[in-house]
């Protein structure tokens, strides 16, 4: 054979193997509104950058019929390329071919790319299109999950990880999204379960639609395992690509830096009015973020799930940042468990990756209740503790309006090792309520008055003017310094700019031992 024979057979090989499934599975892909693997990878990856790894892995499965299966590229893509020019290692599991099922190569294929993504230090994305492990394969194909959760969990902290659902995913495979940093999702077209609607029902008599038990938005919005949702694969890849652009390439980097073009030194008059007088009204907290990153370019991570608590990323003069706060429009911003789980998750993404915190605070309390408790909301709320305590990287807290007992220390306080504290002179910050320690401070005189609702009313009005304000901490040194709320930009810019360079050990140990 020449070497132009050689060259042919090649190029017919790989054109075989870019075929997939063949045409017929790639229009049914497309008739259910989804992308073919390749298409997805060139969405993702700049034009012209992706290189292909291990296209010609071939399964050694003969059992079950498996000897006269075809199956390109073992069902699934593998390769590296660019995003905006910044390296990336990607996989992308083939749904027309064998259903993208995950036998022994196929899963040696997805490991293969983790353990590159570790060496080189990039970000790793993992394209889930999958019918589950491929039975024919047995142990197998459970070794290779095996392999997988293994390496998600070394590279964990020390390169980022985004899972992208865009079919289903189902049984073991769900745990390979879930032990990565972020998730993706697309409305009707992606789900994730541990066990499908069928044996569900078969177990426990429950009727149950595969979207109603595990899509995007029951993900988004109820159980709080996925993280980001988008109408169609286009713009949850450009979603992608954006959330990139915020994260380091691995935990030995700095943060991005873009060129800022607004003004360090700009004030927000808006914000000397946006804490309503009456201390129960509710504002938007996302008012006062915008208003103080950079162009008001806020990306918001979970915007549907904890709603009480906002977590996410901007920038502060080019550089990224890590956004903390509470929402005084849901539950009175109120910390439950589904929202220290949220913003405990997020501080410790933050922490691995050398984002600087920020976090504005207006809590009211944990939220009480029989249920609350009864879910342990003590060992949920302790993961917030754990997470700023634990925290080394620039950590700056802006004390908007109430921050009482114990929640008042989750977040982000001083005495969680907090590097900067501001409070607006709107700050409330004190054991609890002014209506509640009136009643237990001020019990016998209300008692013992003519008029008891009167004395109450004046004995509520005493204890806010003399501890609900931000004074007292300050004169403990709990508060650095009452700022106006129009300066809050040129002062976060300043401390985060003055805190660059810090520096902070924790003690030698193997881990912690972190209330999960």
């Amino acid at each position: 054979m020449s070497n132009e024979d050689k060259l042919q057979e090649l190029e017919s090989k790989k054109l075989k193997l870019k075929e997939g499934g063949g045409q017929a599975r790639i229009d049914k892909q497309h008739a259910s509104g989804k992308l073919t693997a390749r298409e997805r990878i060139d969405l993702l990856l700049d034009q012209g950058s992706f290189i292909e790894i291990d296209a010609f892995v071939q399964h050694r499965s003969v059992e079950f019929g498996m000897d006269k299966t075809e199956a390109p590229a073992d069902g699934v893509v593998t390769g590296y390329g660019t995003v905006d020019g910044r390296p990336i290692y990607v996989f992308a599991q083939d749904f027309t071919v064998v259903g993208g099922s995950l036998g022994e190569m196929h899963a040696m294929k997805i490991a293969k790319v983790l353990d590159m993504a570790m060496k080189n230090g990039v970000p790793v994305i993992g394209i889930n299109d999958s019918g589950g492990a491929r039975i024919q394969e047995g142990v197998d194909a459970l070794k290779g999950y095996g392999d997988i959760f293994f390496r998600n969990t070394m590279a964990s902290g020390v390169i980022p990880q985004i899972a992208v659902i865009m079919g289903p995913c189902a049984g073991g495979a769900v745990y390979s999204p879930a032990l990565m940093d972020f998730v993706f999702m697309v409305d009707k077209t992606s789900q994730m379960f541990i066990t499908g609607p069928q044996v569900v029902q078969a177990v426990t008599g429950e009727a149950v639609t595969a979207e109603q038990l595990g899509g995007a938005m029951t993900h988004n919005s109820i159980s709080g395992v996925a993280h980001f949702m988008y109408s169609d694969e286009k713009s949850c890849i450009e979603g992608i690509r954006k959330l990139l652009s915020f994260l380091p390439s691995n935990n030995l980097e700095d943060v991005p830096w873009q060129e800022c073009d607004d003004d360090l030194n700009r004030l927000a008059p808006d914000l000397n009015y946006i804490v309503p007088d009456n201390p129960n009204k509710p504002y938007d907290v996302k008012d006062i973020i915008t208003a103080v990153i950079d162009n008001g370019d806020f990306f918001e991570v979970q915007p549907y799930y904890a709603q009480n608590v906002v977590v996410g990323f901007a920038r502060m003069n080019g550089k990224t940042v890590g956004i903390v706060a509470n929402q005084p429009k849901v539950m009175a911003g109120s910390l439950d468990i589904n929202a220290s789980d949220k913003a405990a998750r997020f501080v410790r993404f933050c922490d691995a990756f050398n984002i600087p915190l920020i976090t504005f605070t207006d809590v009211p309390g944990y939220l009480p209740g029989v249920g609350q408790e009864h879910g342990g909301v003590i060992r949920h709320g302790a993961k917030l503790l754990y997470a700023y305590s634990e925290a080394t990287v620039p950590k700056i807290n802006v004390i908007l309006r109430k921050a009482y007992g114990g929640a008042y220390i989750a977040m982000s306080s001083r005495h969680l090792g907090a590097d900067m504290v501001f409070a607006w002179p709107t700050a409330e910050i004190a054991v609890m309520g002014p209506d509640g320690a009136a009643n237990i401070i001020f019990r016998k005189d209300i008692e013992a008055s003519d008029n008891p609702m009167e004395t109450r009313e004046q004995k509520i009005e005493e204890y806010r003017s003399q501890f609900a304000n931000p004074y007292r901490a300050a004169a403990r040194g709990y508060v650095d310094d009452i700022i106006v709320p129009e300066e809050t930009r040129p002062r976060l810019v300043a401390a985060l700019e003055m805190l660059a360079g810090k520096r902070e050990e924790r003690p030698a140990k193997k881990h912690g031992n972190f209330p999960v």
